[in-house]
């Protein structure tokens, strides 16, 4: 095949030793429009797993890059007078033109034709080229040439960045947190080579401008940052190699992904890579992997279907299915990174102490867990352990052991939770009269006997007309009152746990079958007139609500009062309003479902006015020793709706109300929303209202292991777990994840006793045998 690489960075020039290494006969040429063995840019950095696989595609690139890397486990942090340092983290970073340089010199020794000074303005420019590859950096002439049909979806991110060097050479990947009058500045110091290290220094639009560094040259800007980070410079001076540039010098990070990846041009095959196609975050460092990665795996793909260009359909084909998926999970990480350090001055930094700043920025990706820190610093782990376990009162035991942190107890009010697991309200759609009867006592009790601190039952409605389904509890009546004491008096008499009851309104929501029998579809037969802040029906089939007039608010309120009064009796030891998913105090928050014109809908304080009118009457009611916590939809996942910024206006509302917790949720507001789906995809909100707003926080969603709720508990980006699914398939799931993760101590109830050890000792072998 004729393969032309347009872009000699590290994309084009890996794929190109890689193809020619594995076919000889391919006709390859690389076109760079420096001069030869001339590039820029300071250090970039690789993860161990990168190294590995490049060792396997490449043993003799991989060797020479290898005796010019510098390799470090440590990762310090400089916060607040404090310096913490943590090893285990397995980085290595090498100079941006020293490894091109190695690249270009393998790409030499194998026959690839190497084209320097030359700009290449289109892939037509090669009209003998069976395949193109586009490696020609984020602002790929290819790319753009060809914008209806690669689609890039480009995001300017807010934060300012410079990339600058100093001679000053550090043993440990360090950041430097730096508070000025006008907001937080941060750096992110690596070593490259054995004279320079990278040194960038990242801050807010807002801190910028107050600054003034839009208006310096880059001079100004490097005196800035060189006063500003003087302490851990140590009389070192900071250094540009952008003077090519105009002005300061600062950049915004653009995100880049793209919805096509290839084309035929009627000529040649053209294919993104590296920058062209996507762009991670400096945050995680991953730009030069993935841009490797990309070029390994199109190179494989050649191996799989052979290196003929009649196969180049369906290798381009194959290479994006798998790439996507891979940029994909890095993309995620490094958002997630990169988000941390764009809100880092008011989330964290102003709010955190410096041991949990620390933790919160090593897991900040979320690749990152607690179990994962273990094996990579367990001293420093467990350091922190203890540290947290102090906080909660807990002292260590003789061995110094301390309970991690979902296992440390939680007080709101007058109630202690004996750790941080709460399960989640889950609908059973199995009540007759909204009663609470055998099934849920068997149901709830179980997982109360399971280890769960604080168990909810699903969402308690308010009135016969409040059910989402005729299988719905309640609490309207005194009968009703009786089911839930008899299950309260249960949980308080066999376990630990508390007891907790989220009263509800379905709304537009209601009416409608069993969830096996059709869920969210309309009854046939039985169902009962609905009433929403607006008339918009759920679903097309649905039925239309009524929107609300002052008689149907007034009589929602005083059911709202009279449950409230119900629950006083029943002994339960916490409340929680919801206001989420698309019921009917949901729908009043949300600009998609209330399109009222009067002192109810338009702005966050009308849109709020009616479900602050009902938690300020029920919490009058409840017990002032006695928590209440209020259920959001965080995020509505459909243009025009509620953002997490929009809920942070709300769960500050609700704080300034009395409200002692915010259960952060998302959806199911808009039949159509679009969320995006993953591991603790919703703890995000969590973080940002508890550390912004001031309010302690319940996670939720996709929370499945210890490992994930010590993770997010530990970081501070909640102060309680609560699990669903988990719970329906393992009553237990508390106490066989203590067991699992080696915590012995935690006390089943005294009937399974004997099980806990067979248990526990099962779970021992099973890893001594692995």
């Amino acid at each position: 095949m004729r393969i032309v690489c347009i872009g000699g960075g590290p994309a084009g020039l890996y794929f190109a030793l890689l193809m020619k290494k594995q076919n000889p006969a391919h006709e390859i040429s690389v076109v760079e429009r420096n001069r030869p063995y001339d590039t820029f840019g300071w250090g970039v950095v690789f993860s161990d797993a990168t190294m590995e696989a490049m060792r396997a595609w490449d043993p003799e690139s991989a060797a020479e890059i290898e005796d010019a890397f510098n390799h470090w486990d440590d990762i310090e942090v400089w916060f607040k007078g404090t310096r913490q340092r943590t090893s285990g983290h397995g980085f290595v970073g090498i100079g941006r033109k020293k490894l091109l340089n190695i690249l270009q010199r393998r790409c030499e020794a194998l026959g690839v034709e190497l084209v320097f000074e030359t700009e290449v303005a289109s892939d037509l420019d090669y009209p003998d080229a069976d395949l193109v590859i586009a490696s020609d950096g984020f602002n790929s002439k290819i790319r753009n040439r060809y914008h209806e049909v690669f689609e890039p979806d480009l995001v300017t991110r807010p934060n300012r960045y410079i990339w600058l060097g100093t001679n000053k050479l550090y043993d440990a990947f360090t950041f430097d947190f730096r508070k000025t009058d006008h907001g937080w500045f941060q750096a992110h110091i690596y070593k490259f080579d054995d004279k320079t290290s990278t040194f960038i220094v990242e801050t807010t639009e807002d801190a910028y401008e107050k600054h003034g560094l839009g208006q310096m040259d880059q001079q100004g800007s490097i005196d800035f940052c060189q006063d500003l980070f003087s302490e851990v410079l140590d009389g070192a001076k900071l250094m540009t190699n952008a003077r090519h540039l105009r002005g300061s010098a600062w950049l915004n990070f653009n995100r880049l992904i793209c919805g096509k990846w290839s084309h035929f041009n009627g000529h040649s095959h053209v294919v993104l890579m590296g920058d062209a196609a996507h762009t991670a975050h400096f945050a995680i460092g991953s730009g030069t992997k993935l841009a490797i990665d990309d070029a390994i795996e199109l190179t494989n793909q050649f191996n799989r279907h052979g290196h003929a260009k009649e196969q180049i359909p369906a290798v381009l084909e194959d290479y994006e299915e798998i790439r996507r998926v891979d940029v994909a999970r890095i993309q995620n990480a490094a958002r997630n990174a990169m988000e941390w350090f764009e809100v880092v001055g008011r989330r964290y930094a102003d709010t955190l102490p410096p041991e949990q700043f620390m933790y919160s920025m090593l897991t900040r990706s979320q690749r990152i867990s607690h179990e994962n820190l273990r094996l990579r610093d367990k001293a420093w782990l467990e350091g922190y352990e203890r540290w947290f376990a102090s906080q909660a009162g807990v002292e260590p035991s003789a061995d110094g052991r301390v309970p991690p942190p979902m296992f440390t107890p939680y007080t709101m009010r007058g109630v202690t939770l004996k750790n941080r697991i709460v399960m989640s309200p889950m609908a059973m759609y199995s009540a007759k009269d909204g009663v609470l009867d055998d099934f849920h006592l068997v149901h709830l009790g179980a997982r109360a006997l399971g280890g769960a601190a604080l168990v909810f039952g699903e969402m308690t409605c308010v009135s016969p007309d409040a059910r989402i389904t005729p299988g719905c509890l309640g609490l309207w009546n005194e009968k009703q009152a009786e089911g839930w004491k008899r299950f309260v008096d249960f949980v308080h008499g066999n376990s630990t746990a508390k007891v907790g009851i989220q009263l509800g309104h379905a709304g537009r929501k209601g009416a409608t079958k069993l969830a096996w029998e059709g869920i969210d579809q309309p009854l046939q037969t039985g169902d009962w007139p609905l009433i929403s802040a607006s008339a918009l029906p759920y679903l097309k089939n649905s039925q239309v609500p009524k929107a609300m007039d002052r008689a149907d608010m007034d009589r929602v309120k005083a059911d709202f009062v009279r449950a409230t009064e119900l629950a006083v009796t029943t002994g339960a030891d916490w409340l929680e309003l919801h206001c989420a998913h698309g019921y009917l105090l949901s729908s009043f928050l949300s600009p998609l479902t209330n399109r009222r014109t009067d002192e109810y809908g338009g702005s966050h304080e009308n849109r709020a006015r009616y479900p602050l009118g009902i938690f300020n009457a029920i919490r009058a009611v409840w017990p002032k020793d006695k928590p209440i916590s209020v259920r959001l939809s965080c995020h509505d996942w459909f243009e025009g709706g509620n953002t997490p910024d929009d809920a942070a206006i709300f769960a500050q509302m609700f704080k300034d109300a009395g409200a002692d917790m915010i259960d952060c949720s998302s959806g199911q507001v808009w039949k159509e929303e679009k969320p995006v789906y993953g591991r603790l995809f919703q703890t995000p909100f969590s973080d940002k209202i508890r550390n912004e707003v001031g309010i302690p926080t319940i996670a939720v969603g996709a929370i499945s292991e210890a490992d994930h709720a010590n993770s997010v508990i530990a970081a501070g980006r909640a102060d309680l777990c609560a699990v669903a699914r988990p719970h329906l398939a393992d009553p237990a799931w508390v106490l066989h994840e203590a067991a699992r993760i080696g915590l012995t101590d935690v006390a089943w109830p005294k009937q399974y006793y004997s099980g806990k050890q067979q248990y526990e000792t099962n779970l021992a072998r099973a890893a001594a045998a692995k």
